[in-house]
C-alpha cells in the first residue's frame, strides 16, 4: 500500500491515480481520519504528562506524610481518558487501515493516461500463419481429435471448465515441463506451492479486499483458492527481512489457479480462452529498489523467450492506467495471436508492484553494509498461462489436413510425437 505520509504530501497526485485506475476516491475520509488520529495522539501525550505529574505528587504526599488520596484520583482519571483514547485511537487506526488497503498503487509517468484504448504497442514477433484454408478455432480442433471436452467439464464443474485428455493433457504437461526447465535454468529457483492461502496472503499481494468477489473462498476455514502463484510465492518472504546479499530473489512455480470471472459473464464462453480453473506458471522477483525497472524488463524478456521458442507470433503492449491493475505501477502485456478466433490474446502479464505489496506484507531488506532495513520491489510475470498458450499453438500449428503439428521444442516433451490428429 502507499505510504501514509506519502499520501499526506501528496494528495492531488495520489487523488489523479485513484482517477485513472477508474478506483472510488475514498481518500478524504482516510485524511479526516488521519487527523483525528494526530489529535488523539497528542491527546494521549498531555495525559502521559499528566499521569507523570500525578506519579510525583503520589510519591510526594507519601513521603511527607500527607494525604495521597487526591492525587491517586487524579492518575485514576487520568489513566480512564487515557484507555478511552487508547480504544478510540486503535480504532481508527483500523478504519484507516481499510481505507489504505483500497488506495490503489501510483502509476509509473510512462505509463500512458486512459482506458485500453490507450495501451502502447511496444513491438511484435513473428508473423501471421499464411494459411491456405480457413483456419478452425481451438475448440473445434480439440473436439475433432478427442483431445479437449468442454461438455465432460461443464457435467461435473459447470461452466467456465473443461478436460483435457489424451495428447491434449500431454501437451499442457509438456508445456509446464518445459517452461520449468527453461525457468529454471535461467536462475529461477522452482518451489511447489500450497494452493490454498490465509486471507492475509491475498492482503499482501492485493488481492483482498479490492477483487474478494473474483476469489473462491473456503468460509470455514477462512481460505482461498489461490488466483495465481503470485500470492503463496511472493507471501513466503512476507514479515521477513532479506540481506542486500540475497537480492534478487528469481522464484518460478507452476500451479493451477482458480477465478471467479465475476465481472465476465457471458464472455468469451467458448474454449478455453476464460475458465474458472486454469494452469499458470509464474515468475516472481524480489529486487534492490534502484533496479527494478530494469529487472522488469529482464522478466518480459524471460516471458518472451517461451513464445519465442514455441515460434508463436505475439506483440508486447504497456497498459494504460485504465487498463493497469490495482497494485501495479507498471504491466506488459504479452498477447499471441490465435487464428481460428482470428484474436490476440493474453498469455502473459509482467508487472512491477514497486514497494506496494512489500508495505503490505512487511517485506524489508536490509542495505549492505547495515542500516534501516528498506522495502524491496516486488515484481511478477506469466511464463506462460497455459490455456491460452495452447489456444495459440493448435490454431497456429493446424494443418490443411485438420491434424495438429507439435512444436519442436516439445517433441521431446511428448514422447516423439510430432502431430495430433
Amino acid at each position: 500500500m502507499l505510504d501514509l505520509k506519502f499520501i499526506r504530501d501528496h494528495v492531488d497526485d495520489v487523488r489523479a491515480a485513484i482517477a485513472n485506475k477508474n478506483e472510488r476516491d475514498t481518500l478524504d475520509d482516510l485524511l479526516k481520519l488521519d487527523g483525528r488520529r494526530r489529535e488523539i495522539i497528542s491527546a494521549v501525550e498531555v495525559l502521559k504528562h499528566e499521569k507523570n505529574v500525578a506519579s510525583q505528587e503520589i510519591a510526594k504526599a507519601k513521603k511527607s506524610g500527607e494525604d495521597a488520596q487526591p492525587a491517586i484520583e487524579a492518575m485514576r482519571v487520568v489513566s480512564e481518558k487515557t484507555q478511552a483514547l487508547d480504544s478510540d485511537l486503535r480504532e481508527t487506526e483500523s478504519q484507516m487501515l481499510q481505507l489504505q488497503l483500497r488506495i490503489p498503487n501510483m502509476p509509473h509517468p510512462d505509463v500512458p493516461v486512459g482506458d485500453e484504448s490507450h495501451n502502447k504497442d511496444i513491438r511484435a514477433w513473428g508473423e501471421k500463419p499464411a494459411l491456405a484454408f480457413t483456419p478452425a478455432p481451438h475448440w473445434e480442433l480439440g473436439e475433432a481429435h478427442g483431445i479437449y471436452d468442454g461438455a465432460a467439464g461443464a457435467s461435473v464443474s459447470g461452466s467456465g471448465f473443461f478436460v483435457l485428455k489424451g495428447l491434449g493433457a500431454r501437451m499442457q504437461r509438456a508445456l509446464i515441463n518445459y517452461m520449468l526447465d527453461h525457468h529454471t535454468a535461467n536462475g529461477y529457483l522452482e518451489h511447489r506451492l500450497p494452493y490454498m492461502v490465509g486471507s492475509a496472503a491475498m492482503q499482501g499481494t492485493g488481492q483482498l479486499p479490492k477483487l474478494a468477489d473474483d476469489m473462491y473462498r473456503v468460509q470455514d476455514d477462512d481460505l482461498y483458492l489461490i488466483p495465481t502463484a503470485e500470492v503463496p510465492l511472493t507471501n513466503l518472504a512476507a514479515g521477513n527481512i532479506i540481506p542486500a546479499a540475497d537480492l534478487p530473489q528469481r522464484l518460478v512455480a507452476y500451479t493451477p489457479c482458480f477465478r471467479r470471472e465475476a465481472g465476465a459473464h457471458g464472455k468469451d464462453t467458448r474454449g478455453m480462452t476464460r475458465v474458472h480453473q486454469f494452469d499458470k506458471v509464474e515468475l516472481v522477483k524480489i529486487v534492490e529498489p534502484e533496479s527494478s525497472y530494469d529487472e522488469l524488463e529482464l522478466l518480459v524478456n524471460d516471458a518472451e523467450a517461451i513464445l519465442q521458442a514455441l515460434k508463436l507470433p505475439y506483440r508486447v503492449r504497456l497498459l494504460a492506467t485504465g487498463d493497469l491493475s490495482f497494485a501495479a505501477a507498471m504491466c506488459y502485456d504479452l498477447e499471441v495471436y490465435a487464428p481460428g478466433m482470428d484474436a490476440w490474446l493474453e498469455v502473459s502479464s509482467c508487472s512491477n508492484f514497486v514497494d506496494f505489496q512489500a508495505r503490505r506484507m512487511n517485506l524489508r531488506a536490509r542495505p549492505t553494509g547495515g542500516g534501516k532495513p528498506v522495502f524491496p520491489h516486488t515484481l511478477n510475470g506469466s511464463a506462460l498461462a497455459l490455456p491460452r498458450c495452447m489456444i495459440a499453438i493448435w490454431e497456429n500449428y493446424q494443418t490443411d489436413k485438420g491434424t495438429i503439428n507439435v512444436p519442436e521444442v516439445l517433441v521431446p516433451y511428448m514422447g516423439g510425437v510430432t502431430e495430433i490428429g
